[in-house]
């Protein structure tokens, strides 16, 4: 007879391979068809809401590593939420303004910007950003995203700008929106303004030259006894480019000068750094002739190096003696502190180049020239006049563009700005009082950033993004924005879009009756610029928040990437502030980036880019989703192909746990088959007790965003807890024990509740792979369609035994010693499989007291065929196996007895039944009555 077939072997068709590239698919048309997502928020609606906005992902192309971690993570937690009750819509949303985008039309097109018409452009620049979105929708969802992907939020939608109007309006009726002439931050290249937080630094290459100013006047501060001839004051500058525009020279008031002779010449330089200049210009032997404080030395008078104007000496605190030589080349046109010290000291604004970086006729003899292309004629120009006393070159970090990547430059232009000044108190008690920031450091990053912010440069000189609603009157060219004229361009927005301020003429938008109220004159012209599209992004609470009925304004959270402290979080702190006193969110959670394996930066030259949509073609998306549950996203998160496969055989042993359980529940019924936890057996509450530890560190896990604390807590979970201990230690009864026993019964009872439970504890981040559990479970009266409907689990403190806990802690710890000497016994060919073993166990003391409870049951805890306890541990025999700071001593002999064909195990039972001769008394009463 094959008795293999009256086993209770795992039965089920829950696949062994994942195939996850196929079958996620599959289960994202089931959510689909189902309506999962709105089921999910019917069933808690009602309920407390948890709003986590989503901060927009630029509509740039395909989705890289980055966007992937952010979305997943944003998923994770909204998905634990639902499941805890809350009602916790997630609204997509997109920024579709700005540069790249318009880089992009423009390229398509094929024309140069300056030859199109703002409409044409802007239709082309609308059409590329909705392409870029549908392709990032798409990606959004294959990760297993869940969300209102239908019914997004826009940048471009008349409804979102006519908000965004709004909120320009309420901060320019506050007095917080002026335009000023300053010296900001220019691209060349994107011929536009930047703000700080579209800045990013990199190495750069630059020239770097001491200038020689001469002395035309020294206003009587000149030491007595120094000439008045061959005197010069020394500047030292990485941007030759500049000169034209200099009108000063800044020194500190504190820092002690030098009046130094090298050979017949004098020089002017801070004392502490004449070694430096020295060296670093060979300048050999040299004399210091007088001191004096830079206070002293203010008002005197040098000559621009080849222009016919004076440079005077003024006192500025933003000259350090970190480098150069304490006396600071000043052009205001090209510098922010320049510009600030020289309006204190009501000096020109030299600004001699035009918005491609080239220099106008202002520049002289260098006009035509692009500032890179002038950089050499400078330093050749200088030398030629005898003024060049040194030149080198330095690789330093730079400012460069954060869109097109090339450097950029200090521009002095009228720009529209927002006067942070008039609320930073505001802001930054916020940040302080208002707002729990994840992780804490988070905190001090921003505040830092604002309370250095004086004002954010809100204008840019492009097409691609809503315009600044400013009008000018044509007779006084007084600028012009009150209630009247926002309502007019936010209801125009509205019905029609911020193309039609394009499209209409000022008149056309204002009221028939508006009059300037400077001068009463009825005619206008439009403001050209557009606003910078942080401002775009930064009304979302606003136009997203306030706008839609099932959210709520603040937000719970706002998550993105850390480098949103000076991006997304800064800007919809300031709008948010400005308009309504209080911070738009009460948390902040912030992720590190993406970088290899190694640490190092991803870089297509390098070749270590990791793109989401091959990992998922290679692993699926729910291998991606793993890797983000399981780094520590506070630091930077590496990604790497090694690291791919590891997680891959993580989810392998996650899966086959699931895969066990269902197998061995093929012939459970939860409604009819459970058992009371009374009649459990002890290793099944062990099991029960290990669950409740187990959910309740990952609800604090979840609770406190703390990802990868909850993923080695499931991963220890399945790989020792359950596969290597308990469903290990359970093969016998569940496969051989009589069908409905209550032997068995327990053993499914327990694992079902194991099953229930972790399917639920995973879910948000094995989304796929719990929904797929989910469907080959044991249909339970009540239970829904996916496990995104379900509750998460309660607590059950009845399955918490401290004195069951350190009893089997004690018992598992010498299981695992002993299960050293089977592997070793193994190893030597003594035995093959554990069940051929019989063990003598030698013990004493504790270890004695220990396994003598379980004496009875010492043979199926071991998974061994026969268990002797002996009590004389002194008497062990000297091969046999010592366990490590135990007195436990085991020793592993081949079983005696006949192995019985259905169990496996070694008896003196078999042969004894007349109709079964191969099997144990056992299994052969077993076999009877089935």
């Amino acid at each position: 007879m094959d008795y293999s077939k009256t086993l209770n072997l795992p039965q089920t068709e829950f696949p062994m391979r994942a195939n996850l590239p196929e079958r996620e698919p599959k289960m994202i048309d089931f959510w689909n068809e189902q309506k999962i997502y709105e089921k999910k928020i019917a069933k808690n609606k009602g309920n407390t809401k948890f709003i986590l906005h989503d901060g927009p992902p630029y509509a740039n192309g395909n989705i890289h590593i980055g966007t992937s971690l952010n979305k997943i993570l944003k998923d994770i937690i909204i998905k634990y939420k639902s499941l805890h009750g809350f009602n916790a819509p997630y609204v997509p949303g997109w920024d579709t303004h700005g540069l790249p985008i318009e880089h992009a039309a423009i390229k398509i097109l094929g024309l140069n910007r300056h030859e199109l018409n703002p409409l044409d452009l802007r239709r082309e620049c609308k059409q590329y950003a909705l392409k870029c979105l549908d392709m990032q929708r798409e990606d959004f969802k294959r990760l297993g995203v869940a969300g209102d992907w239908e019914n997004p939020y826009v940048t471009l939608y008349p409804e979102y700008e006519a908000k965004q109007i709004e909120v320009f309006g309420e901060m320019a009726k506050k007095g917080y929106i002026y335009k000023g002439l300053k010296s900001v931050y220019w691209c060349t290249s994107c011929e536009t303004a930047l703000a700080e937080a579209e800045i990013e630094y990199a190495e750069k290459k630059s020239h770097s030259i001491y200038v020689k100013f001469p002395l035309i006047d020294d206003k009587g501060h000149l030491p007595v006894g120094i000439s008045h001839e061959n005197v010069y004051a020394v500047i030292w500058t990485t941007t030759p480019w500049t000169m034209p525009a200099n009108v000063a020279i800044c020194v500190h008031p504190d820092i002690e000068y030098a009046w130094v002779q090298v050979g017949t010449e004098i020089y002017l330089l801070a004392t502490e750094l004449i070694e430096a200049v020295v060296n670093a210009n060979s300048l050999g032997e040299y004399t210091i002739l007088a001191t004096m404080k830079g206070a002293d030395i203010e008002g005197m008078a040098f000559s621009h190096p080849f222009f016919d104007r004076q440079s005077p000496i003024i006192l500025g605190d933003h000259v350090t003696l970190e480098a150069g030589t304490g006396c600071v080349h000043t052009a205001p046109g090209h510098g922010q502190e320049d510009f600030e010290v020289g309006m204190k000291y009501g000096l020109p604004v030299i600004n001699p180049v035009d918005p491609t970086g080239k220099f106008t006729a202002e520049g002289g003899k260098f006009e035509g020239l692009t500032i890179a292309d002038a950089n050499v004629p400078v330093i050749k120009e200088l030398a030629a006049l005898g003024l060049l006393l040194g030149k080198s070159t330095i690789k330093h970090q730079y400012a460069h563009c954060w869109r097109c990547k090339n450097p950029v430059i200090y521009r002095a232009t009228e720009q529209w700005f927002a006067s942070v000044e008039g609320f930073r108190t505001e802001a930054l008690k916020a940040i302080a009082e208002e707002v729990k920031w994840i992780p804490s450091w988070g905190e001090d990053r921003i505040h830092n950033m604002v309370a250095d912010r004086h004002d954010w440069c809100i204008s840019r000189q492009r097409v691609w993004g809503v315009p600044i609603p400013i009008f000018y009157c044509t007779k006084c060219n007084e600028h012009i924005i009150n209630d009247t004229t926002i309502d007019a361009v936010k209801e125009l927005f509205r019905r029609e879009g911020s193309d039609a301020w394009w499209a209409k003429t000022a008149g056309e938008i204002l009221p028939e009756s508006f009059s300037c109220p400077h001068c009463g004159h009825k005619e206008f012209r439009k403001e050209t610029d557009i606003m910078d599209v942080w401002f775009d992004s930064g009304s979302s609470h606003a136009a997203v928040l306030e706008q839609r009925n099932e959210l709520e304004w603040p937000a719970d959270m706002y998550l993105e990437g850390s480098d949103q402290h000076r991006g997304w979080f800064q800007s919809s702190l300031l709008t948010s502030v400005a308009t309504r006193g209080q911070a738009p969110y009460k948390s902040v959670l912030t992720h590190g980036f993406v970088v290899d394996g190694e640490g190092r930066k991803m870089s297509k030259s390098i070749g270590n880019v990791i793109y989401p949509q091959e990992v998922i073609k290679q692993y699926g998306a729910d291998v991606l989703r793993l890797w983000v549950a399981s780094a520590d996203y506070k630091a930077d998160i590496r990604i790497s192909n090694d690291i791919l496969k590891q997680l891959s055989e993580v989810y392998r042993k996650i899966r086959n746990t699931f895969r066990y359980i269902l197998g061995n529940l093929h012939d459970f019924n939860p409604d009819t088959d459970k058992i009371s936890y009374e009649q459990l057996l002890e290793i099944d509450r062990w099991a029960l007790m290990r669950l409740e530890q187990v959910r309740a560190k990952v609800t604090q896990a979840y609770e406190e965003y703390e990802f990868h604390l909850l993923y080695h807590t499931v991963h220890n979970f399945c790989a020792v807890d359950l596969s290597s201990i308990y469903l290990d230690i359970l093969k016998d009864r569940v496969y051989t024990a009589a069908p409905t026993s209550v032997e068995r019964r327990a053993a499914q009872t327990a694992m079902y509740e194991i099953l229930n439970t972790l399917v639920t504890l995973v879910a948000p981040v094995l989304t796929f792979t719990a929904d797929e559990v989910w469907q080959y479970m044991p249909k339970e009266k009540g239970r829904p369609e996916s496990v995104q409907l379900a509750n998460w689990p309660m607590p059950q403190p009845k399955y918490l035994d401290t004195v069951l806990e350190i009893k089997w802690a004690k018992l598992l710890e010498m299981r695992g010693e002993i299960t050293k000497a089977l592997e070793t016994a193994r190893r030597s060919k003594v035995i093959g499989h554990s069940l051929d073993a019989a063990v003598t166990l030698y013990a004493a003391g504790e270890e004695l007291d220990a396994l003598t409870v379980v004496k009875d049951d010492l043979s199926t805890l071991l998974i061994v065929s026969n268990v002797t306890l002996s009590d004389k541990f002194e008497e062990a025999p000297g091969d046999a196996f010592r366990a490590e700071n135990m007195q436990l001593a085991v020793a592993v002999a081949p079983a005696q007895g006949v192995k019985c064909e259905r169990c496996w195990i070694y008896s003196p039972t078999v042969n004894q039944d007349k109709e079964h001769l191969a099997l144990c008394q056992r299994c052969a009463a077993v076999v009877k009555n089935m």
